[in-house]
């Protein structure tokens, strides 16, 4: 009996002198240091889901989407990400791309192809990345009701897109270009046509804690004729809710589309292999930085009406009809009723798009003619003139 006693108070003591070897092998967040960390154990894939607001010249969009490792070194990591997004239309008389509405659903899709890699010290991540974004648009009707005689069109935009990126434990740097390639500029309408803007922007934000950033940035865009061309300035604001839920406000404006609020949610399941390598990963940006989806990957459009909009037009009822005879599917009305219609079709378009240029310029022109005119009357010609 007491040879048995013996015999199993030496087996619990050799189970208990083992618990801090396993425990040590296994590791705690506590235990587990960046520096010994093995990026093969955090590096890992991802997939879930994400949705969006609309924003400046972005639609409402929901999807799927996924990180790829496709090669983890010691320090380093060679990545895929890709994702795809059923676009949905705008809100009513609220139009993403600033005058013409979005309508329907389409698939539009974004991949990136990346490399990233920490410092020595394992303080700082930086990385490059590039890829392809294609955007699907259904068009319908206009925020100011201008009638359009079934002449709404379906098109296509895409862009090509690089980004830098740097990210500490304290602050985070992206620097990006979106360039639109292909037909960039295309009819939406019988009154609008669209472009999808060349992109040019930097961003930096700070982690207040490991879980919540904010960030501000500027932007400069391009494109749609010129009229949508300026500079930008943006916000930011994103909250890890708990490990892959991340939400986040954006706030941006520009004269083009003036002030946007938006917002969008990310869920990513999958990750680091164990519970102590998940919340180092959660306490350390650095290494989260190393599997988070790269951001702008949107194609922006905007819209304006034909022609120069900032030069404005030189002859509103040359440029109606015009238009009046180039309007498809209206068998159902004359061509005088299609010009009138146009030209206050125009004119309203004009009014709301708020060209101030062009009526600065034309109210210089009336002053000037004014004041020719007073001219003429001192110099005793107005009888003759018939002014």
């Amino acid at each position: 009996m007491l040879r048995r006693l013996s015999l199993g108070l030496l087996a619990s003591a050799i189970s208990v002198a083992a618990l801090p070897a396993i425990a040590q092998e296994d590791g705690s967040a506590d235990d587990l240091g960046v520096m010994s960390i093995s990026l093969k154990d955090v590096v890992k894939p991802t997939f879930g889901f994400q949705g969006a607001l609309q924003g400046a010249g972005t639609p409402n969009q929901a999807g799927i989407g996924g990180f790829l490792p496709l090669s983890v070194g010691e320090n380093s990591v060679w990545f895929l990400d890709v994702l795809a997004n059923a676009n949905f239309a705008d809100y009513e008389n609220n139009s993403s791309i600033m005058n013409t509405q979005v309508a329907g659903t389409t698939i539009s899709t974004s991949s990136r192809l990346g490399y990233r890699w920490l410092n020595s010290d394992r303080n700082w991540m930086y990385g490059l990345n590039a890829g392809y974004d294609s955007r699907p648009m259904n068009t319908g009707a206009t925020d100011y009701g201008i009638p359009l005689f079934g002449t709404e069109r379906n098109v296509f935009f895409q862009q090509v897109a690089v980004n830098a990126e740097a990210v500490s434990n304290d602050w985070n740097f992206n620097a990006y270009a979106l360039i639109p390639v292909g037909d960039t500029e295309q009819i939406l309408n019988w009154a609008f046509d669209g472009g999808a803007l060349d992109t040019y922007g930097i961003d930096v934000g700070y982690f207040i804690t490991p879980a919540l950033n904010a960030s501000v940035g500027y932007y400069y865009q391009q494109g749609d004729l010129g009229s949508a061309d300026g500079s930008g300035v943006l916000g930011r604001v994103a909250y890890e809710v708990s490990s892959g839920l991340i939400a986040g406000v954006n706030f941006s404006y520009d004269e083009a589309f003036e002030t946007r609020v938006s917002a969008d949610l990310k869920v990513r399941f999958g990750g680091a292999s164990t519970t102590a390598h998940r919340k180092v990963v959660q306490q350390q940006p650095v290494i989260s930085a190393l599997t988070m989806s790269p951001e702008n990957r949107d194609v922006r459009v905007h819209d304006s009406l034909w022609g120069d909009i900032k030069g404005g037009f030189d002859d509103v009822a040359d440029v109606a009809d015009d238009v009046a005879s180039g309007v498809e599917d209206a068998a159902d009305y004359t061509a005088s009723e299609l010009r009138a219609i146009a030209r206050a079709a125009i004119k309203e378009a004009r009014i709301a798009a708020k060209n101030r240029e062009l009526l600065e310029d034309l109210e210089g022109d009336a002053t000037e003619f004014a004041e020719a005119a007073g001219e003429a009357c001192v110099e005793g010609l107005c009888e003759a003139a018939a002014i």
